[in-house]
């Protein structure tokens, strides 16, 4: 289980009520950035947590960025948790949005809802679900109050088949085509050897995404000449 959010928004107080004193730091393979994980046994599974560097986007800006993408994509975790501030959650929203685009298991811990209900925010969390397409928990990491919820849900959703979202991020009509096309070629051209999302795949090669393109090429060999 991969944790990931945006700064500041309780993730690590979550990843030390789940681990408590199991936990091993270290750093990322050839960067100074702090690796923190841990192994606990919840509701009959042994559970591996992977606290990933806090970030506001998976657009690879900053080596933050850069790891937790790279880890979601090729370490590919049974499920990956993305800690919501409550109290910000336009702000959070993007990163969340972002996950939801690489079709992996995601789950929402819509964390400091103390806060939130403090400042006169109440959040509809059914219609949340419906509106992005996955499941949420309320938790208040500071009260340690839905930690176990939170696992149990999570254990449910890795063991579930996967379903690919249903609901889209929708562009403009002329980036949509654009997507499309691309992603057509893609599946045409490199079917079976790119290890990503085709639409995903597709939107990040529009940006200009350079790690994306190196990825592309070294997956699909020749395929990748022709894309």
């Amino acid at each position: 289980i991969a944790l990931t959010g945006n700064p500041d928004s309780g993730k690590t107080t979550l990843f030390n009520n789940i681990t408590g004193t199991r936990q091993k730091v270290g750093n990322w393979p050839g960067v100074t950035v702090a690796k923190k994980e841990g192994l606990v046994r919840k509701f009959g599974c042994e559970l591996k947590i992977v606290d990933l560097p806090g970030t506001y986007s998976l657009t690879p800006f900053s080596i933050e960025e850069i790891i937790a993408r790279n880890y979601i994509l090729d370490e590919r975790p049974d499920v990956v948790i993305d800690i919501i501030d409550s109290s910000n959650l336009e702000r959070s929203l993007y990163l969340a949005t972002q996950l939801r685009e690489l079709d992996c298991r995601v789950l929402f811990a819509l964390n400091m809802e103390d806060v939130a209900r403090a400042r006169g925010i109440k959040i509809d969390v059914q219609k949340l679900m419906e509106l992005l397409d996955v499941p949420v928990v309320m938790t208040v990491g500071n009260r340690n109050e839905g930690t176990d919820a939170l696992l149990n849900a999570a254990i449910e959703l890795a063991e579930k088949a996967f379903v690919v979202p249903k609901r889209r991020v929708k562009y403009s009509k002329d980036i949509q085509d654009s997507i499309h096309k691309l992603q057509r070629f893609i599946e045409t051209k490199a079917a079976g050897k790119l290890p990503y999302n085709p639409r995903w795949t597709a939107i990040k090669l529009l940006e200009n995404d350079k790690i994306v393109q190196k990825r592309v090429l070294e997956k699909t060999g020749t395929a990748a000449e022709d894309i």
